[in-house]
């Protein structure tokens, strides 16, 4: 898929060093439980491959358009872990630190919606974060997600104790986000 500055595509071997390097960088992770290692990183593409081949659809590499680079992924993934809302199909980027504040995710993001509700059956898609993650909780709204606070949650995969527990939930229904994409 391309946008009009991003080109949203399958992985390429040439990502996982980039890709290495923006999951170990703790400005970046900042709202997940740890950096990660080049080995789990690696894996992290290699689950998101395998969703591909899955649903044909996935957290897609982000790439200019403009020089070719590699800047982080935007996509849909399948959350299943025990929540009130799981399983739901889920919005969600990662962007390195040069990449952010130049509405690059917002951008994807419209796209992998249009994607998420184009080719499933899905009445919503949810988006989810560490409550104090207040950027992504802004490309949240600006796609047009609603917050409810009953929906806020305790992530089961987040360790008790840690102040990254406490997440927010953001969803958009099917009709919302025709009326929010047709308004942008």
């Amino acid at each position: 898929m391309e946008t009009e500055r991003l080109i949203m595509r399958r992985w390429r071997r040439a990502d996982r060093e980039p890709f290495a390097a923006l999951n170990a960088d703790l400005e970046v992770m900042e709202h997940f439980p740890a950096p990660l290692g080049r080995e789990q990183s690696d894996a992290l593409v290699d689950r998101i491959e395998a969703g591909f081949d899955e649903h044909g659809y996935g957290l897609w590499a982000l790439e200019l358009r403009a020089t070719g680079e590699f800047i982080g992924f935007t996509g849909l993934a399948w959350q299943t872990f025990e929540a009130p809302f799981t399983p739901a199909l889920e919005i969600g980027w990662r962007l390195a630190r040069p990449a952010w504040g130049y509405g690059y995710a917002r951008e994807a993001a419209a796209a992998a919606l249009a994607q998420g509700f184009g080719v499933t059956d899905q009445p919503e898609i949810v988006s989810l974060t560490a409550v104090g993650n207040l950027r992504s909780r802004a490309v949240m709204e600006r796609l047009g997600m609603v917050r409810d606070p009953a929906d806020d949650f305790d992530h089961p995969r987040v360790p008790e104790g840690s102040p990254l527990r406490a997440h927010v939930l953001y969803r958009i229904g099917r009709d919302a986000w025709r009326t929010a994409s047709a308004a942008s």
